[in-house]
C-alpha cells in the first residue's frame, strides 16, 4: 500500500489536485500521525519492543472552508493506514451511536454511563477518524467534553477529525455552552490543530457546469438537485433512505428537524421553512450551520401568501449575507414568484439576491458573514 504522502503527491503529478501549500502542511501532519500508530501498534517495532502500548499519539483537527480536500485528506488517511484497528465515520453518524448506546446501558446497568459507553466505543479501536465534527444541539454538547476525556486521556483512542470551523467556534452561540467549553479545551491540549483554507475549493469542481435554479417543479427539477447533493456530499444516490437527519439548536430552548443534513449541506422543504411560523433566529442558525442549502418546492405567490413571501424574504436575507449557497427547485423564475401582493415591491430585492447567489463569483465565496 503507497503510504499517503506518495498517494497525495501523485495526485497533484496527475493534475488530479492542485499544489496547495496548506494541504501539503496537513498531509505531511497526517503522514506523521501515520508512522507513530503504525510504530505504537501491536506488531510495530516499538510495541514489540516495549511489550505494551506507549501514550496515545497526538490526533489531529482539521478545519477550513468548504472544498478545501479535507474530507479528501481523510479518506487517504483511513485508507493508507496499517493499522487494523480504526474506524473511519461520519461524525453524525456517530453521535447518533453514542446516543443509542447511552439509552442501552441505562436501560441494563446503574451508575455514569458515559464511561461504560465510552469502553463500548473504544473497543478494538486505537484510531477514530470522524468527518464533519459540528455540534448542533445542546444533548451532544453536554456529554462530548466528558465522552471524548474518556476516550482519550482513559482509553488512549487517537483522534482525526475535519470540521468547516476552529475548535474555538464550535457550538458557538450554543444554548448552555459553557458546559461544552471543556469539550474546546480538550481538542487544543489534545489534538494539532490544523488549518486548511488554501486558494483552491474542489468543490466548485464538483458541481461546475450545474445550474442551482431549477423550473418549473417536477422530477426534472428533482432529479437535477439530487445530482448537485450527492455530488457535494460524497453520498451514495443508491443510499439516499440513509442520509443523516439533523436537531438544529436555533435558540430559546427550540431546535429544528432537518430532513437531511450532511458535510455542510443541508434539504428543507419550502413548506417547512416558510409556510410555519417561523423568523430570523431559524433563518440564522440554518446560515450559520450550513455552507449549502437545497430548498425544495417554492410556489409562485400571491396576495394570499404574503406571509410566505415575507419568511422567504427573511430566509434569503440570511443566506446570502452568510454566502450560504443555494439549490432550489421552483414552480418560477425568480422574476415571477411573487408579483402581486404586500411587499411585492420590496420582493425585487430578494429577485436581484436570487439571481446573484446563481452567478460563479458568489459560488466561489467562502461561507460565512461579510465583514
Amino acid at each position: 500500500m503507497a503510504g499517503l504522502l506518495a498517494r497525495y503527491d501523485a495526485m497533484i503529478a496527475s493534475g488530479e489536485l492542485r499544489a496547495d501549500a496548506d494541504q501539503h502542511a496537513a498531509a505531511e501532519k497526517l503522514a506523521g500521525l501515520q508512522a507513530a500508530l503504525e510504530a505504537d501498534a501491536p506488531t510495530g517495532f516499538f510495541g514489540k519492543l516495549l511489550g505494551k502500548k506507549a501514550p496515545a499519539p497526538r490526533g489531529v483537527y482539521m478545519w477550513g472552508g468548504v472544498g478545501r480536500g479535507k474530507s479528501m485528506l481523510m479518506d487517504l488517511f483511513h485508507d493508507t493506514l496499517a493499522l487494523p484497528a480504526k474506524r473511519r465515520v461520519h461524525f453524525h453518524a456517530f453521535m447518533q451511536d453514542v446516543h443509542a448506546a447511552m439509552r442501552e446501558v441505562r436501560k441494563g446497568e446503574t451508575g455514569d454511563p458515559i464511561p461504560q459507553v465510552a469502553a463500548r466505543l473504544a473497543e478494538g479501536v486505537t484510531c477514530l477518524a470522524f468527518d464533519e465534527m459540528v455540534v448542533n444541539n445542546s444533548a451532544d454538547a453536554m456529554i462530548m467534553s466528558r465522552l471524548f476525556t474518556q476516550l482519550i486521556m482513559e482509553r488512549g483512542v487517537t483522534i482525526v477529525t475535519t470540521s468547516n470551523r476552529p475548535p474555538r467556534d464550535l457550538y458557538k452561540d450554543g444554548l448552555n455552552r459553557e458546559h461544552f467549553l471543556p469539550f474546546i479545551d480538550l481538542i487544543e491540549r489534545a489534538l494539532d490543530v490544523v488549518p486548511l483554507n488554501g486558494p483552491t475549493d474542489y468543490r466548485l469542481g464538483r458541481i461546475g457546469g450545474l445550474a442551482t435554479w431549477h423550473t418549473p417543479l417536477g422530477e426534472a427539477a428533482t432529479a437535477k438537485v439530487r445530482e448537485a447533493f450527492f455530488r457535494l456530499t460524497d453520498f451514495a444516490p443508491e443510499d439516499a433512505a440513509h442520509v443523516p437527519t439533523a436537531e438544529l439548536a436555533v435558540g430559546g430552548n427550540r431546535v429544528m428537524h432537518v430532513p437531511k443534513s450532511l458535510k455542510g449541506v443541508a434539504v428543507f422543504s419550502f413548506k417547512k421553512l416558510c409556510a410555519a411560523a417561523r423568523g430570523a433566529p431559524d433563518y440564522l442558525a440554518i446560515a450559520r450551520a450550513y455552507h449549502t442549502v437545497f430548498l425544495v418546492g417554492i410556489p409562485k405567490m400571491g396576495p394570499d401568501n404574503r406571509n410566505e413571501a415575507a419568511r422567504f424574504v427573511t430566509l434569503i436575507d440570511a443566506l446570502y449575507e452568510h454566502r450560504v449557497k443555494l439549490f432550489a427547485t421552483a414552480a418560477a423564475v425568480p422574476e415571477e414568484l411573487y408579483q402581486a401582493g404586500d411587499g411585492a415591491f420590496e420582493f425585487e430585492r430578494t429577485v436581484s439576491r436570487l439571481n446573484e447567489m446563481q452567478s460563479d463569483e458568489y459560488m466561489a465565496l467562502g461561507h460565512g458573514a461579510e465583514g
